[in-house]
Parts: structure tokens; sequence; C-alpha cells
């Protein structure tokens, strides 16, 4: 049984936790992978142009056909007509389901939002009407939260309930709902009697419901995105979901399984957008030489290759520990779905750490795919024109990155004013460290992973001593003061991919040796180094807001010694890095 290691706490636990990566995912989870890829190969990619027509009835049957699979029912319980599996295997999936970020989108959309809240929070009849139909695909599934006043403050929604009879009237009007132009099932949040914060089961057919235009979006273009209009729609109240008043936790507990799966789902258009700038800088000539030979083009490969590997080590990581928790008996009386609904709330930081590294790095991706291109990025000719327009939206929706920055450092707070997470002792014993710099972590020359392995372990470090020293220094406004909290989160997301990467490198030498895996170790160096140069950047930045004069200057100076290194050869790592890529014409490594 693996460790159960609770939220935010690898920031104080020691280095060495063995994680969940690619390469131990058994044969059924490679088989799965594998087959959801041939399904993208077979059905999406020769149909990307039409369903980039927003051709609906396409979308529904490609659904469906994802539905016979099994594609649709991995988070559904195997009594309401579904599979039952693991989170890592709902992640794999994620993943896999690329092609068109339409259809991603779109099939995202379905499995997740569309479907979780009546996983998580319907009642047996509830289950047993929607679920069997969602997981075949007969029935699509849509989640109508957004409202024109209400996008990160959720909470604002002025969408109202109220009963009469056995039945609640709902009025409001929902913005940017996916799916809804060919949605059958909707859920749909209201306040009951203008104040309670409720969610409730919507079908298109009910009376008073409607669908608005569709939206002529910048990117995502294929897939449904529209209003919900309800005009004294008339909704059953065996509908309502959950509790009166209870609506928050639905809102707020599926969005943590929508972090995780997007940051992991930014995993699989990267690997595809490095393809097709690998392919075409290996067919491109220009000098009578392919531009994959340019230094300057190999690097920026390299780099796209090297935060790949951070995302993918950061995302499988977050879902086994998901899962971790969820293989143990709950502590409490509760059904299996409220289990791992408690597991997703107890792993919000990674996971939105995940988000905010994981469409950040995809749009990196694209951004330096298009300059591979060159100028025919620029034009439709190609499809790396629609990975850049479509990369967009990430860094919006599931809450937007600022939102999921505030969460991050904002509840790793609260969980140490709480008692719950040992900050304070880390603290004291890196100030007691910066006193007599030898205590500070150090690893022989010529170690192998050894000056990484220095660099993360004071990487976590500065963010828990800068940590201190915010709450120290702001106790009364901490939580107005947006830009401390964005930061602090920015030194806590570096120092989890950092983390991450070199966790997952470190048991690919224990399992194969340091001479085996030269190329994960090179991208885990240019990983580190990055976060670690970003780190120094943000912790400089925190610092000055929270410190002047004397305090500061003593401060900047700690940060210089934390944050002493010793220089990887980077460009000997880019270039090996560069060389594999281009030799295996994608993203195959870590070997």
């Amino acid at each position: 049984m693996a460790e159960i290691i609770p939220g935010g706490h690898f920031l104080v636990r020691p280095l060495g936790d063995r994680i969940v990566t690619p390469e131990g995912f058994s044969d059924e989870q490679r088989e799965f992978m594998k087959t959801a890829r041939d399904f993208v190969k077979k059905e999406i990619v020769p149909r990307a142009a039409a369903i980039e027509k927003k051709d609906l009835p396409l979308l529904r049957q490609l659904l469906a056909k994802a539905g016979e699979l099994g594609f649709l029912s991995v988070d559904v319980p195997e009594s309401c007509g579904g599979l039952g599996l693991d989170k890592t295997t709902s992640m794999i999936l994620a993943e896999a389901m690329n092609g068109s970020g339409s259809w991603a989108v779109t099939f995202g959309a379905h499995v997740g939002i569309g479907t979780l809240p009546i996983v998580f929070f319907g009642n047996d009849a509830q289950r047993a009407k929607y679920l069997p139909k969602l997981a075949s695909g007969e029935w699509v599934g849509a989640y109508a939260l957004t409202e024109a006043g209400a996008g990160s403050d959720a909470l604002g929604i002025r969408c109202k309930a109220e009963l009469r009879g056995d039945r609640y009237l709902l009025n409001g009007t929902k913005q940017w709902i996916t799916n809804a132009g060919m949605a059958d099932v909707f859920t749909v949040f209201a306040k009951v009697d203008g104040s309670k914060f409720s969610a409730f089961v919507v079908e298109r057919t009910d009376p008073g419901v409607s669908i608005g235009p569709e939206e002529h979006k910048l990117g995502l273009r294929g897939s449904s995105t529209c209003e919900v209009i309800l005009e004294d729609a008339e909704i059953p109240a065996d509908r309502l979901l959950g509790r009166v008043g209870r609506g928050h936790r639905i809102a707020f507990g599926i969005l943590f399984l929508g972090r995780l799966k997007l940051g992991i789902a930014a995993i699989g258009g990267a690997k595809e957008t490095l393809e097709v700038a690998i392919k075409y800088a290996k067919e491109r000539r220009q000098f009578d030489r392919a531009i994959v030979e340019f230094g300057l083009i190999r690097e920026k490969l390299a780099r796209v290759a090297s935060r790949l590997y951070a995302c993918e080590s950061m995302g499988y990581r977050t879902s086994g520990l998901i899962d971790a928790y969820v293989a143990e008996p709950p502590k409490k009386q509760r059904s299996h779905e409220e289990h791992v609904q408690s597991a997703l709330e107890e792993y919000g930081i990674e996971s939105a750490m995940l988000k905010v590294y994981g469409s950040e790095m995809l749009d990196f991706a694209v951004d330096e795919a298009l300059q591979v291109f060159g100028g025919y990025g620029y034009t439709e000719h190609f499809d790396v024109e629609r990975y850049y327009r479509d990369s967009r939206i990430n860094r919006i929706f599931e809450g937007t990155n600022e939102i999921n920055r505030l969460l991050v450092s904002g509840t790793l707070l609260r969980r140490v004013k709480k008692n719950e997470l040992p900050l304070p002792a880390l603290a004291q014993r890196v100030a007691a460290a910066l006193d007599e710099p030898q205590r500070l972590p150090s690893y022989a020359a010529g170690e192998v992973l050894g000056g990484e392995r220095q660099t993360v372990e004071r990487l976590k470090w500065l963010a828990a001593h800068l940590a201190t020293v915010a709450v120290a220094n702001n106790k009364d406004e901490l939580d107005q003061r947006q830009d401390l909290l964005g930061t602090l989160a920015d030194l806590l997301i570096d120092a989890y991919a950092a983390e991450s990467a070199l966790l997952r490198t470190m048991q690919l030498v224990a399992t194969h040796g340091a001479d085996a895996v030269p190329v994960a170790r090179a991208m885990t160096a240019v990983v580190v180094d990055e976060c670690a140069a970003a780190a120094e950047r943000q912790a400089r930045l925190l610092a000055g807001c929270v410190l002047e004069g004397a305090a500061l200057e003593r401060t900047c100076g700690q940060i210089e010694l934390l944050l002493r290194r010793p220089q990887p050869q980077l460009f000997g790592h880019l270039e090996a890095i560069a060389a594999r890529l281009a030799e295996d014409e994608g993203y195959r490594i870590p070997a």
C-alpha cells in the first residue's frame, strides 16, 4: 500500500518520495492508452477539418463511438454502467484524447464537468437515470455555472430558483457553456430564494429552457459554446442535486478534477505540437540545410520537451497521490464517491499547480512551434496555427490561472494556520541554517544528480522561508495581497515542477543506471535550472512586496545564498535532448 502524503506536504518532506510515473503504468493502463490513441488516429485526426466547422452531429457520433469503447465511463461507477477505474487511468485518457482541440474539449467537458456532478453528488435515482446514458454517449452532458457578471466570482451568480409545490422555477442566463448546442442534460447552478447557492439537473427538453446561438471564438471553433437561457424553467423538485445551499461544494469540488485533467490534457497537446514541429524542422531547408540542424531551433525543441517532461512528472505524480488516498479505507462513514471527492479536495493545491504549469507549458510549446514554422505557421495551411489559437483558452477556463495561483498559496497558508502543514518547523530549520550556511542542503561534486538535488531542496526551503516572512509581515491583510500570494504561488509551482522531474529521474537512475538515461538527466538539469532562475526573480519580487531597507537587503542576501548552485552544462544538455527528439521524430523520452 502506497504511503498517504497529505496535500501540500511535498514542501516540507525530505527529497526522496516515490511517485507514479508513465514508466510505472500497468499493462492494462498502457493498453488503454494505446486503444485511445488508435481511436484518435483513426476517428479524430481524419475528421479534424470537419470538426473545426462545428459539425455537431459528427461530434455526437464520435462521442457515441467513444462510449462504445468505454472512454466515457472511466469515472462512472460500475453499478451505473461505467468502468469505475482509478484516476491515473482517467488521466491517461485525458492525455490521449487529442488530434483536435475542439474534440478534446467536447470530450473533456462531457466526461468531466458534464458527468461528474451526478457521479459524486447525485442520489441513487439520479444516477440510475442519467449515468448509463452519459456513459454510453446516448446523452451529452454540460455544466452551467458561469454568467455574464459571475466568472471568477462564481458565488456571485444571479440565476434564481423558487420552489413552487413539487417544482422549482429557474430564471437566469448562463454564459460560455461548453457542449450547450448539443447537450441533453445540464448541471445548473442557481440561488434558491435568492441566496442559497444550489445545483440542479436540468434537461434540454424541460419547459422554459432554451439555447442561445453559437459563440464565434478565437480558438476551439469546432466545439459548441452557447448561452443557456432559463425563463420560468420548470424543474421537478427531485432534480435538486445534493442539498439546498450546498451547491458551492459541487461547483468547486468538480473543478478540482477538471484542473487536474486540464493539466494532463496539456501534455497530450504539447506532445502532438512537438511532433509536428520536429517533422517540419526536418523537412524545411534553408541555406542548404534542414532547419532542425540549426542551434536555435534545436534549443527551442529541447526546452519544450524539458517542460513537457516536468509537466508529465507533475501530472501523474498528482494522480498517483489521489489514487493512493482513495485506496485507503475512508476514516468516516462515506460512500466511495464521497471518498474520491475528499481525495480531490485534499490535493487541490497540487491540481491547481498542475493546471497553471500545464496550460502555460502548452502555450510555450505552441508559440515555439509556430516560430519554427515561421511565416507558414501564421497561415491556416498548417495545423500549428490552430494549435496556437486553441491553446489560449486553457489559461482561462477551469478557473483562470490568476485564481488558481491565489488558490495555491491561499490554501497552503490556511493549512499552516490550522496546523495541518508543519511549515513553521521547516522555516525555523531554514532560518538556523542561513546563520550557519554549512547546514544548507548540499551534495558531493560529481554525484549523479547531486547539483539538481541540492537546488531542488533549496527551492523548497526558499519557498518555506519566504512564506513565513510574508505571513509575519502581512498578518492582517494577507488575503488582500494578490501580488504577494501570486508570487508565492509561483515559487511553490517551480518547486513542485522541479522536484517532480527530479524524483522521476532519480527513480529511472535507480532502476536502469545513470548511463542508461542520459536524456532524462539532461531534461531534469534544464528544468531545475529554469525553475531556479524563475524562483530567484519571484523571490526578490516577493521580498520587495513585504520588506524594505536593511530587512530587504538581508533577505535578498539570503535568497542569493539559498539559490547558489552548481552551473550545469546547459548547451550540452539541450543538444543531447534535441538529438534524441530529431532521432525519434517526437517525444519518446525518457530513456
